[in-house]
């Protein structure tokens, strides 16, 4: 699997940095389009209700279904997240940003999170959705 930037980040120059997410993102290639991801395993089963195991197991799914496709992390475009608690999330953001870089590394696409009342899963703690371009054909 090739692991060079397969994608151009957009960041207008007199914008403020983004912190672990790209204002925009430039690929061509096959677009690929990962449900919803939540905090079980393959076997639909939750090994954790901790927010930020839920978050883990959520991103190594997606890496899961990404592999299916020959690709990886680093294809990434885009993430869509929806957690139950903001304030969760905000508190544990370095734990967070741990399990993120522990599954995909230090690669940082579009990214939009969104507080939301319920998930249909009750114990789902967070759901994301992922896009991505594999380059080529």
């Amino acid at each position: 699997m090739n692991t060079a930037p397969a994608h151009q980040l957009l960041h207008p120059a007199n914008w403020k940095p983004a912190v672990g997410y790209a204002n925009g993102v430039i690929a061509s290639g096959r677009t690929l389009y990962v449900g919803g991801q939540i905090g079980w395993n393959g076997d639909q089963i939750f090994e954790s209700d901790d927010f930020v195991d839920q978050i883990h197991q959520a991103l190594t799914n997606i890496v899961e279904v990404l592999q299916e496709a020959g690709a990886g992390p680093q294809h990434l475009v885009r993430l869509t997240w929806y957690v139950i608690d903001k304030r969760e999330y905000l508190a544990r953001l370095k734990e967070v940003g741990s399990a993120y870089r522990e599954v995909l590394g230090k690669h940082f696409p579009a990214m939009t999170m969104v507080q939301v009342a319920d998930l249909i899963e009750d114990r789902a703690k967070v759901e994301i959705e992922a896009t991505a371009v594999v380059p080529g054909e």
